[in-house]
């Protein structure tokens, strides 16, 4: 008779009883479900929750993560279902890893994505490091990602719901780290599904609603959050247009984002104008006309290469990337520079690309996310 155990459905030979598993815990309703569903199947469950800024300036705020009102959330679950639950300080990391340098893009002209850097600088990272000092077999989370075995590793693929799918704020995820990590949520056909479990298995989150904001800006108002960690930021200057004529004043480089058209107080002019560029350093917003927003060609930095061949083994990679998270993947001409760097060429046009967004790569021929880089100075 065959001893042969079958996988579970962490893909571990073992009993869930015997696989601990650290669930990444927010306190919202995607990862109390995870948890939930975890430990209903029997794993050894243990639940991880960041304390990622001051509580006193959370406590009053909703629609964001990891604020103390989360906190309490999880450990609530934690509690219904019967499983322990630990909340880690991690502000010091999470302001030196996250928030400073979000600042610091701001003040250089830059729209940075600071999720990202959560997900690749504390969560994937500390957080993944604390789950092995943990004993466990592997580290779930609530996102909307699928992790598939291939034919030679672990791969990363966009979740069964495109309205769900989180592969942008995930692209950076280390090839060891994807060993170690899954995302039992990614399956699923919507978040419908998702709270019809949360309802199952009574958890008090099952109505919560999903977070809107960057967790530790209020509102969306990044202005007035880099106002304070980076006094003098708002200084006002000049609008001017594409030949340097002086066409008005701002309040600030901090408030304008490129592609905005709203709000630049710089009306009787022939055609609309739009945000181009931002010059930090001469405290102007250039202005121009929509064409000049289409960009092509594409600097990228940084990359993270999850592909089955390495990055450098071909001179052109033809792929889909996606430059905002919030468009659908585009045709593409990936050069590699380096294993590190490559230039980005767009079949069509795009608009509004911004240094500072992240540049996503997916495979043309499946769901399959293959990395992506930092699109990182004025592109062409």
């Amino acid at each position: 008779m065959s001893t042969d155990i079958p996988l579970n459905s962490l893909g571990f030979a073992k009993k869930p009883a015997d696989t601990r598993v650290v669930v990444a815990m927010s306190g919202g309703v995607d990862s109390s479900v995870v948890a939930a569903q975890l430990a209903e199947e029997g794993y050894d469950v243990v639940g991880v929750t960041l304390q990622l800024y001051d509580h006193g300036a959370a406590l009053a705020k909703k629609g964001a993560c990891c604020a103390g009102q989360d906190i309490h959330d999880a450990r609530r679950v934690a509690e219904a279902m019967g499983f322990p639950h630990y909340v880690l300080d991690y502000e010091n990391t999470f302001r030196e890893a996250v928030i400073d340098e979000f600042a610091d893009a701001y003040l250089g002209g830059a729209t940075p994505v600071p999720c990202i850097r959560c997900n690749e600088r504390v969560k994937f990272k500390d957080l993944l490091e604390t789950a092995k000092d943990l004993d466990a077999d592997c580290m779930a989370t609530g996102h909307y990602i699928q992790r598939k075995p291939g034919p030679l590793k672990a791969e990363l693929h966009c979740a069964a719901d495109a309205n769900r799918d989180q592969s942008y704020f995930l692209f950076s995820t280390k090839q060891e780290q994807l060993d170690f990590l899954r995302f039992p949520l990614g399956h699923l056909p919507s978040k419908n599904e998702t709270r019809a479990l949360a309802a199952k298995y009574g958890l008090s989150v099952a109505d919560k609603p999903d977070s809107q904001d960057i967790c530790f800006v209020p509102n969306g108002n990044y202005a007035s959050v880099i106002e304070k960690l980076r006094p003098g930021a708002a200084d006002p200057g000049d609008i001017v247009d594409m030949n340097g004529t002086v066409v008005g004043t701002h309040k600030g480089v901090i408030h304008y984002t490129i592609g905005q058209r709203r709000g630049l107080g710089i009306g009787g002019q022939a055609d609309p104008l739009y945000v181009v560029r931002l010059d930090p350093d001469k405290k102007q917003v250039i202005v121009g006309p929509k064409e000049a927003l289409a960009t092509r060609v594409i600097p990228v930095r940084e990359i993270n290469w999850l592909g089955d061949e390495p990055f450098t083994s071909r001179k052109e990679w033809h792929l889909a990337v996606k430059v905002r998270s919030t468009r659908p993947p585009r045709d593409a001409i990936v050069r590699p520079i380096s294993e590190t760097e490559a230039e980005v060429e767009l079949i069509v046009a795009e608009e509004g690309v911004s240094p500072g967004q992240a540049c996503v790569f997916y495979s043309p021929d499946d769901s399959r996310i293959l990395g992506g880089g930092w699109i990182w100075k004025g592109a062409a």
